[in-house]
Parts: structure tokens; C-alpha cells; sequence
């Protein structure tokens, strides 16, 4: 029973390290995309 919990709890933490490195990676890449975008001028 107690391996069972660890093994949930363990899955648990990975998954949240996966999903805030994904997180970040979004985030790097929409501001790269804001940085290199190009200009319009305007109306």
C-alpha cells in the first residue's frame, strides 16, 4: 500500500516539473516571438 502512494506522490512531482518546464518554454517562446515580430506601422 505505502509503494502505491509513493509511486502516485512520484508521478505527481514529475508531473508538475513537466508541466512548469512547458510552462516556461511557452512563455521563452511567445516573448521571442513579440521580440522578433515585425513592425506595422501605424494607422
Amino acid at each position: 500500500m505505502l509503494k502505491k502512494i509513493l509511486l502516485v506522490l512520484l508521478a505527481s512531482v514529475g508531473g508538475y516539473f513537466v508541466y512548469k518546464k512547458t510552462q516556461q518554454a511557452r512563455a521563452e517562446q511567445d516573448l521571442w516571438a513579440e521580440a522578433v515580430d515585425p513592425v506595422t506601422p501605424g494607422r
